[in-house]
């Protein structure tokens, strides 16, 4: 959480405790109170008034990486903004994760073992559950938007997607149909019980989970369909990402040919999401290390192509509560988090 403070700088440009004792009891924006212990570590992200090596300068762009314990007095710097750093730790590797949508505490991890992991921020200890049924990694996880309900899907490399009510100890229903291993599963955001998956067998497969069947299978790419997802405005339209290098957009009421092709990356697309502020505003990201935004309605559906990374992009969201603000992040270690100047002049929807 966003907290305000007063540190010390060094010479050497390291905030730190002085007195083994000391505490400092800081106010968040929510108007909770958080207590940092001597020497406990805190992420910087803001340092207003002090240029040093390490922080940042008034005016400048670039911020600290390091993770550093507070110090509670007014001395040389007169506003901190921090997060508060904690971290848990699994026995392999998470290739996914997704927040509760019922709890802001809750969330759940997919991992290389094939398992899934239920954490809670809130406890010192994090980990609830585990949840073990897939038989290799587990590549996606997704948790439902439908109020009131606790359900996650998870695909996994076992070509299986499952569906889990947190209630209960195991799955409610395994669905198999794909050939490849499956690199992304989401749900609708207007049908209840209803989920995408994407596969490395090149198709789009659409789910009834109640039915335990998919109502809708697209020969969508030639290659693997590293990642899909579903229009925010528009039950029917989806749009999947491969490593053809194109994006299409699907609607599911006549899926013979894609209603669009995006064509403009030069290696495989890792992610690809629907703006929820505009009704055919999405971004991709690429192995080819650049950024893009399109407009899938458009003649010239690039609106623009960024390339603030210096190696593979990974990971792409939109701000669901700061009209056009995106987070990415790359193998180059650097989350990023900005307002595309082309989104900037486009209508949001409220």
């Amino acid at each position: 959480r966003p907290v305000q403070l007063s540190v010390c700088i060094t010479n050497a440009g390291v905030p730190f405790l002085s007195a083994p004792t000391a505490r400092l009891l800081l106010t968040c924006a929510c108007g909770e109170s958080c207590c940092f212990a001597a020497g406990e570590l805190v992420r910087k992200v803001i340092i207003h008034g002090w240029g040093c090596e390490g922080v940042q300068a008034p005016g400048s762009t670039r911020l600290c990486r390091g993770e550093f314990p507070v110090f509670p007095q007014q001395i040389g710097l007169r506003l901190v903004s921090v997060l508060r750093h904690r971290s848990f730790n699994w026995k392999d590797g998470l290739y996914d994760v997704t927040w509760s949508e019922n709890n802001e505490h809750v969330l759940v991890t997919g991992s290389g073992d094939g398992s899934l992991q239920v954490w809670d921020t809130a406890r010192s200890q994090g980990l609830l559950q585990v949840l073990n049924e897939h038989k290799q990694e587990v590549y996606s996880v997704d948790w439902s938007l439908t109020r009131g309900e606790a359900l996650v899907v998870s695909g996994s490399w076992d070509h299986a997607a499952k569906v889990w009510d947190l209630e209960r100890p195991h799955s409610l229903n395994t669905f198999h149909g794909h050939q490849g291993v499956i690199y992304s599963t989401i749900w609708s955001p207007l049908i209840p019980g209803c989920f995408a998956s994407a596969s490395g067998d090149g198709t789009l497969r659409v789910w009834d989970v109640k039915a335990g069947v998919s109502r809708v299978v697209i020969g969508a790419h030639a290659m693997e369909i590293l990642s899909c997802d579903w229009c925010k405005y528009n039950e029917n339209v989806l749009v999947t990402g491969a490593v053809d290098c194109s994006l299409r957009v699907w609607d599911l009421r006549n899926v013979r040919q894609p209603i669009a092709e995006l064509l403009g990356h030069t290696y495989a697309i890792r992610r690809v999401k629907f703006s929820p502020h505009h009704h055919t505003v999405l971004a991709s990201v690429s192995y080819d290390f650049t950024v893009r935004f399109w407009d899938f309605q458009r003649a010239a559906p690039l609106l623009d192509t960024l390339e603030h990374h210096t190696e593979f992009v990974c990971g792409l969201d939109f701000n669901m509560h700061i009209p056009n603000q995106v987070m990415d992040c790359a193998w180059d270690e650097t989350v990023k988090i900005y307002t595309p100047s082309c989104l900037s002049s486009l209508p949001c929807i409220t």
